[in-house]
C-alpha cells in the first residue's frame, strides 16, 4: 500500500459574494516554486466563478483574490463555470471547465498566455440527444448500459424550452502534444473517453462527432471495474509524463446505503498511445474518511482536480465534501512503482 499523507484543508469558503456558499474542485499549475490555483467557487443559490489563489510551495497561500478571476459571459456558461482543469501547452494555458447554463452541463475551452486573460473557445465537446448518441454508438457496437441509466434525464427532453443534451464534462487535455497532435479526456458517465490526434480545436465539428460516436467502444479509455469505482468513473487531474506512461488519477464512484462515495484513483496509460491502459490500482488511492470530506454540500467526496510535484513528492487537490480545497501528497516514485506491480 502507498503511504498517503492527508495535508488538510487548504481552502474554505469566505464572506466574499461570490465564494460564500463554498470552494471546491481546484485546477492546478505549478510555476517555478509557485503554485497556481483556479477553482470553483460558489454563492448562494448555486451559482459558481472560477477563483484564483498563488501558492508559495505546494501548501502556503501566499495571494487569494477577493473577486472571481472568471465569471459566466455566454449562455452556455449562465448558471455557472464549473470544476476547472488547466495544462500548459508550449506557451499556451488550456483551462477547461463544465459550462451550466441550468439544464446542460457540458466541457468548455478557454485559452490565456498570462492567466489573466482568457479566450473563451465555447463549448468543444458534443452537444448531442441521448436518442442521437445512443442510435449511433449503437449502429456498430453494444454499449455499456449505464449509459441509458445516466444519460437519459429522467426522460426529460426540454427543460424550460431548452432541449436536453448528453452530459459531458471532465474536459481534460494532456499537458504535451503527442506526435504533434492535441489528445483530451472528457467523460459521458459512465466511463472515461478519449479523443486523440487533432490538430486543431475547429476540427470537433458535428461531422467529427458523428463519426467518433459511430466508433465509439474504440474511444473508451477506463471503465468502472473495482468496487470503489463500480457506479462510475470520471476524470480527474490532468495525465502527468512518468517514464512508465501517463500517470492518471481519476475519480472513482460507488454507491452506499448512505449514498455515493467519491474516491481518488490512478491508472497508468501507454505514453504514445493513450488510448491503452497498461495499469490500475485495485483499490482507491484515498476516500472520505476525515470530517472534511464526510460532511458538507455533498457528504463523501473527495474529488481530484489538480496535482504538481515538488521534490519527487505528488500533491494531489481535491474537493473535499463540495464545500472546501484540500491537498493529499504521496511519495510519486512509490505510486508508479505500484502501479506497474498492478499491470493489466
Amino acid at each position: 500500500m502507498i503511504q498517503v499523507i492527508k495535508e488538510g484543508i487548504l481552502l474554505k469558503k469566505t464572506n466574499h459574494n461570490f465564494e460564500n456558499e463554498g470552494v471546491l474542485n481546484p485546477a492546478a499549475i505549478r510555476d517555478g516554486e509557485h503554485v497556481h490555483l483556479l477553482y470553483r467557487a460558489v454563492r448562494i443559490g448555486n451559482h459558481s466563478t472560477i477563483g484564483y489563489c498563488r501558492l508559495d510551495g505546494p501548501l502556503f497561500i501566499e495571494q487569494r483574490n477577493e473577486t472571481p478571476l472568471l465569471s459566466p459571459e455566454m449562455d452556455y456558461e449562465s448558471h455557472g463555470i464549473e470544476d476547472p482543469r488547466i495544462v500548459k501547452i508550449d506557451d499556451t494555458y488550456y483551462l477547461t471547465y463544465t459550462g451550466y447554463d441550468g439544464v446542460n452541463a457540458l466541457g468548455c475551452l478557454a485559452t490565456s498566455t498570462d492567466l489573466v486573460n482568457f479566450d473563451r473557445k465555447g463549448i468543444i465537446v458534443p452537444q448531442i440527444t441521448y436518442e442521437e448518441f445512443n442510435d449511433l454508438a449503437k449502429e456498430n457496437a453494444t454499449i455499456n448500459e449505464k449509459y441509458f441509466r445516466y444519460n437519459q434525464h429522467e426522460h426529460i427532453i426540454e427543460k424550460d424550452g431548452v432541449k436536453m443534451l448528453v452530459w459531458d464534462k471532465n474536459l481534460i487535455f494532456f499537458p504535451r502534444k503527442i506526435n504533434g497532435k492535441l489528445f483530451f479526456l472528457h467523460r459521458i458517465r459512465p466511463e472515461i473517453q478519449i479523443v486523440v490526434g487533432v490538430e486543431t480545436i475547429e476540427e470537433l465539428t458535428p461531422e467529427f462527432w458523428r463519426n467518433y460516436f459511430l466508433n465509439f467502444n474504440d474511444y473508451l479509455v477506463l471503465t468502472p471495474k473495482y468496487k470503489h469505482e463500480i457506479s462510475y468513473i470520471g476524470g480527474g487531474c490532468p495525465p502527468i509524463e512518468t517514464e512508465f506512461g501517463w500517470l492518471l488519477i481519476y475519480h472513482g464512484v460507488h454507491d452506499t446505503l448512505k449514498g455515493y462515495v467519491y474516491s481518488a484513483c490512478a491508472a497508468m496509460l501507454d505514453l504514445d498511445n493513450p488510448q491503452k491502459e497498461i495499469a490500475r490500482l485495485p483499490y482507491p488511492l484515498f476516500y472520505p474518511e476525515f470530517h472534511w470530506e464526510l460532511k458538507g454540500e455533498v457528504n463523501n467526496v473527495c474529488f481530484p482536480t489538480g496535482a504538481v510535484v515538488f521534490d519527487e513528492t505528488l500533491y494531489i487537490y481535491y474537493g473535499a465534501a463540495d464545500e472546501r480545497i484540500a491537498c493529499a501528497s504521496m511519495n510519486l516514485q512509490e505510486l508508479i512503482t505500484e502501479l506497474m506491480l498492478n499491470k493489466i
